[in-house]
C-alpha cells in the first residue's frame, strides 16, 4: 500500500465500540453494512436522470453507485489505497438521495427552508448514523471514523480553520443533518478528506460523464454526430471510427463511452502520481492538509471534463423531455410535503412520533426524513392514493 494510504489497523475505530469479526476488515464490515442496507436497496428504484418507467436499460442510483465503486476500485489500486475503504465510500455516497433525482432534492430544499433545508450529502450521514435501525445496540450503522470523515467530506473541507462555512454552505451555514450529528466536529470538517474519499468523489464524476453519454444517446436526447466537436466524447468517437468505420451504432456508443472512462482513469491515476512526488506526500495527514484535492484530473483534462459536462447539462439534462417531466416530478415532492405537515395521521404509523403538525422543526425534518428516503415508485403511489391523480401521466 501507498504510505499516504488509510491503513486499517491505524483506524481510529467507531463511535460505538464493538468487538472485531475477523477475517473481514473494520473497512470490508462498512462497506458489507452499507450494501445491506434498506437505504441502499432503495437505490434501485431511484432517478439518475430518467424515472423508472422510460425503460429498464437506463441508469438508477444503484447502478450508477455499482459503476462508481468499480471506477473507485480500478484508481484506488492503481494508486495503492485500502481499496475496501474506496468501494464503501463509492457506494455510499448517493445513499442521501431524494426519488427524482436533483429536481426531487432541489423542491425538498425548498419545502425544508425554514426548517434547515436538505442536502443530499449531509442526508447520508444523517442515514448511517441514525435512520437505519437494524442492529440491537445502536441506531445506523456505526461504520468507522475514516468512512463517516470520507462520507462528509469528500467533496473537500467544509469549513475553514475559523469555522466558517465554505463553498455552497457559506451562505445557508452546514446542513442540520450534519451540525445536527453528535459526533461532527470530531471529523475534522476543515481538512481535506483521505484519497480514498478523494478516489471516490472523482470517480462519480467520471461514473457520470461516462453513462450520461450512454443513456442520452440510447435515449434520443441527443445523435452520436454531435460528439464530434465535444472534447474527450469526440476524441473518443473519432478513434472509434477511425479503427472501424463500419461498425453499427450500438457497438460505436459502446466502444466509444469505453474510451472516455479508460482515458479519465488513466489521467487520474497519473496526475495524483505526479502530485505525490511534486509535494512529497506521505501521509494521511498530508493528504488531509494539502491544499487542493490530490486524487483528481490534470488541468487539461479538467478542462475537458468541464466542457463535457457543459454539453451534457445543456443537451442532456435541460432537455425539455427531461425538464418536464421532472417539473411534474417536483410538484410530487411539494404535494407529499405540505400533505404529511398538515396532516401527521397520513404518515404511516412508525413515523407518527410526534402526532401533530405545525412549524416545528423536528416534525418537518420527520417528515423530510420519510420523503427522503422513498423510492420514485413508492413516491407516485402515495401521491396518487392521497390525491388521486397520476401526475407523471396527467
Amino acid at each position: 500500500m501507498a504510505s499516504y494510504a488509510c491503513k486499517v489497523v491505524e483506524s481510529r475505530g467507531r463511535f460505538t465500540q464493538e468487538p472485531d469479526a475477523p477475517p473481514r476488515t473494520s473497512y470490508q464490515r462498512d462497506r458489507d453494512r452499507i450494501v445491506h442496507s434498506a437505504a441502499f436497496r432503495r437505490l434501485k428504484h431511484k432517478t439518475q436522470v430518467f424515472v423508472f418507467h422510460e425503460g429498464d436499460h437506463f441508469r438508477t442510483r444503484l447502478t450508477h453507485s455499482l459503476e462508481v465503486a468499480q471506477v473507485a476500485r480500478s484508481i484506488g489500486r492503481a494508486l495503492g489505497l485500502d481499496e475496501d475503504l474506496t468501494e464503501a465510500l463509492a457506494l455510499a455516497h448517493d445513499l442521501g438521495h431524494t426519488p427524482f433525482g436533483h429536481a426531487g432534492e432541489r423542491e425538498l430544499d425548498m419545502c425544508m427552508e425554514e426548517f434547515g433545508g436538505f442536502d443530499h450529502n449531509a442526508q447520508a450521514l444523517r442515514i448511517v448514523t441514525s435512520l437505519e435501525r437494524r442492529y440491537a445496540t445502536f441506531d445506523g450503522l456505526n461504520l468507522t471514523w475514516e468512512t463517516l470523515e470520507g462520507l462528509v467530506k469528500h467533496n473537500g473541507p467544509l469549513i475553514d480553520a475559523e469555522g466558517q462555512p465554505l463553498g455552497h454552505y457559506a451562505e445557508r451555514g452546514l446542513p442540520a443533518a450534519i451540525s445536527d450529528f453528535a459526533h461532527a466536529g470530531e471529523l475534522e470538517l476543515s481538512t481535506f478528506a483521505t484519497a480514498e474519499a478523494q478516489a471516490a468523489a472523482i470517480a462519480d464524476d467520471i461514473a457520470y460523464n461516462a453513462h450520461d453519454i450512454d443513456d442520452g444517446l440510447r435515449a434520443g436526447l441527443f445523435d452520436i454526430i454531435d460528439l464530434g466537436d465535444v472534447p474527450l466524447a469526440g476524441e473518443a468517437l473519432s478513434d472509434v471510427l477511425g479503427t472501424w468505420p463500419m461498425l453499427d451504432r450500438t457497438r460505436q456508443i459502446h466502444e466509444t463511452v469505453r474510451r472516455v472512462l479508460s482515458w479519465m482513469i488513466a489521467d487520474v491515476i497519473a496526475a495524483t502520481g505526479q502530485r505525490v512526488t511534486k509535494h512529497k506526500i506521505t501521509s494521511t495527514d498530508d493528504v488531509r492538509n494539502h491544499d487542493q484535492p490530490l486524487v483528481t484530473f490534470d488541468a487539461q483534462m479538467a478542462e475537458k471534463n468541464r466542457v463535457l459536462q457543459s454539453f451534457l447539462r445543456h443537451r442532456m439534462y435541460k432537455h425539455d423531455r427531461i425538464l418536464e417531466i421532472m417539473s411534474r416530478a417536483r410538484r410530487v415532492v411539494r404535494d407529499l410535503f405540505n400533505a404529511y405537515m398538515s396532516e401527521p395521521k397520513l404518515l404511516p404509523q412508525g413515523w407518527q412520533e410526534h402526532g401533530y403538525a405545525g412549524d416545528d422543526s423536528d416534525f418537518a425534518r420527520q417528515v423530510c426524513d420519510f420523503i427522503a428516503g422513498m423510492t420514485d415508485r413508492y413516491a407516485l403511489e402515495q401521491h396518487k392514493r392521497l390525491f388521486d391523480l397520476d401526475p407523471l401521466f396527467r
